[in-house]
Formats: C-alpha cells, sequence, structure tokens
C-alpha cells in the first residue's frame, strides 16, 4: 500500500489546520499530527515542564513519539500540520519519510498577510498554545521578518514527490482532490 506524508508550509492562520482536518476527513485512514495540540496539552497539565526559554524540547519529544507510532505501528497516512517554514528541518523530515517508504507532499500556504492579519483581528483561538510570543500578533511579526531569511524559504517542486499551493479557501478542495488522487 503507497502511504502518503502530507506536510503543510505556511505562517499562522494560513488555514493549515482547517485544511489538515478537512483532508483527514476525505483521506481514508488518516492521521492529523499537529504540534499546537501538543503544545496545548503540556500548557494545560504540564507547564511546570515547559522550558523557560530556548527550544521546547518537550513539545518535540511528544511529537517524536506520535510520529514514531504512526510510521511504525500503524498504516496510516500521515498529515503533519506545523509551519514546516524551515528548508533545512523540511527536509531532513522528508529525508526520513522518504526512507520509510513514503510519498511526500509538500502543500504550501501562500495567504497575503493581509489576510492573516484580519484572520488573526478575528480569531477566538487560544493563545494557550504560545510560549515565546503572547500574541498571534507578534508570531506573525516575527513570521513576516524571518520570511526569505536564511533557511525560512517557500518550498520547491525538487523538495518533495508532490508540491501544491493554496492562496486561497478556495483552493482547498482541488488541491484534495488532487492528494486523493495520487493515491
Amino acid at each position: 500500500m503507497k502511504r502518503l506524508v502530507i506536510m503543510t508550509v505556511g505562517k499562522t492562520h494560513s488555514g493549515k489546520t482547517t485544511f489538515a482536518r478537512a483532508l483527514e476527513k476525505e483521506l481514508t485512514n488518516s492521521v492529523v499530527i499537529d504540534q499546537d495540540n501538543h503544545a496545548e496539552f503540556l500548557h494545560t497539565y504540564y507547564q511546570s515542564l515547559l522550558p523557560k526559554q530556548g527550544s521546547n524540547t518537550i513539545k518535540y519529544a511528544i511529537t517524536q513519539t506520535i510520529v514514531h507510532h504512526a510510521v511504525h505501528e500503524t498504516n496510516c497516512h500521515v498529515i503533519l500540520c506545523n509551519s514546516n517554514r524551515n528548508r533545512r528541518g523540511r527536509m531532513k523530515l522528508i529525508d526520513y519519510y522518504q526512507n520509510k517508504g513514503f510519498t511526500c507532499i509538500l502543500v504550501n500556504f501562500e495567504i497575503p498577510d493581509y489576510i492573516l492579519k484580519e484572520r488573526i483581528t478575528n480569531s477566538e483561538r487560544s493563545t494557550s498554545i504560545l510560549r515565546v510570543a503572547s500574541t498571534f500578533d507578534e508570531v506573525l511579526s516575527r513570521q513576516l521578518e524571518e520570511t526569505d531569511t536564511g533557511d525560512i524559504v517557500a518550498p520547491n517542486e525538487e523538495e518533495a514527490d508532490y508540491l501544491f499551493v493554496i492562496k486561497d479557501s478556495d483552493d482547498i478542495q482541488s488541491v484534495i482532490q488532487k492528494i486523493i488522487e495520487t493515491v
């Protein structure tokens, strides 16, 4: 059986989670792995274990455990719902999944910044997942400053087996359909 890993790439409030949940409903035998869920879990139940500065190693350890289980103990397609904006990090993940026999798909969210700002303004999303920033405005500001510096670059077609781009909400259903057709 052909297994897929679908990795979202995009800034905060670009629609990655909405897309991942919609894809999970339509792609039989798939699972969404979303680090925001792990951050919220840690914040709710294990706040005293969260590092005050530096990398959130406990969140990454939880994610790695879930990924390992999904890869080795199930036959599920994996939907990685994170920002995945760092090219080096993306390539490391793609290499891992390709070595496990997965077909790798990147879904890049190129939503205009003004729409992201509107979404943040109208959002009721909890900021409890945030550890370094206190608002999603701060997160977006940092992401805008980082864009196209160092390894924070948009994916290109050579990185994975497939690359799809979502520029607005109207693209979601057609991209989901194209992904389903790859199976």
